[in-house]
């Protein structure tokens, strides 16, 4: 047993019975890691995600979170284990008001939620500025925060962020990013799937490569984002700049 905090060991996955968009995926992440999972569009990147998160049933191989199989569970009880998943669209509540979001958040704690709340407007300054309006009304970067920061409310040890700069100016991902990298400064490990693959790699401690559903290349952040062929094939124009 090694002291990853999860580990995925030859696993098959897709939305279709017999029909796998993952192809064997193996992946691991440990206490205080960020782990970006970059790749092309249809490479499989955020089915990983909803798979980790128990969203999608894998039809082959083991899941394995805080050394418990987590495989065959679902997303109500993976939250339990300590484990929040951020999505790319639909991740607030547009009627709510941000402050209400961050208590919906929170919905399986039990006793006073005030430090937690506390802690994630000190985190998302601008959050505490505007908790009072609907989440409905904010910014497509203060949205992201908001999901961010409502996943926090319950204290996660691993946070899955799936495209969280997705959409939005080079401003605010700027934003974004300095946020994830506060949040992984308190010590919670995150799976960063992204399409800014070169911004990802250059804050993660570790990348995967993925590719029709494999992790092709893996490696540190910097190993990645030096080697030639992942250049060529997935960074594109932002690794010639």
């Amino acid at each position: 047993m090694t002291n990853n905090l999860l580990e995925i060991e030859n696993v098959y996955a897709g939305y279709i019975e017999d029909l796998n968009i993952l192809q064997g995926i193996n992946f691991s992440i440990a206490e205080g890691e960020i782990v970006a999972v970059i790749g092309p569009n249809g490479a499989g990147k955020s089915t990983l995600a909803k798979t980790i998160f128990g969203l999608l049933t894998p039809n082959q191989g083991t899941i394995l979170f805080k050394g418990k199989d987590i495989t065959k569970l679902k997303s109500n009880q993976i939250v339990r284990q300590g484990m929040c998943y951020v999505p790319q669209i639909s991740n607030v509540f547009s009627s709510l008001s941000v402050e209400e979001n961050l208590e919906m958040g929170a919905f399986i704690r039990q006793g006073s939620i005030k430090s937690l709340k506390d802690s994630v407007f000190s985190m998302f300054p601008r959050l505490a500025e505007r908790r009072r309006q609907r989440a409905g009304t904010l910014s497509g970067g203060e949205r992201q925060m908001l999901a961010m920061g409502r996943a926090l409310m319950l204290d996660p040890d691993l946070l899955l962020l799936d495209e969280p700069s997705a959409a939005l100016s080079p401003i605010l991902v700027n934003s974004v990013f300095e946020q994830i990298k506060a949040i992984n400064q308190t010590g919670k490990a995150i799976v960063l799937v992204e399409q800014n693959a070169k911004k990802a790699l250059m804050m993660a401690h570790r990348g995967y490569v993925l590719e029709n559903g494999r992790d092709r290349y893996c490696g540190t952040g910097e190993e990645l984002l030096n080697d030639p062929k992942v250049g060529e094939l997935y960074l594109g124009a932002a690794y010639k700049s």
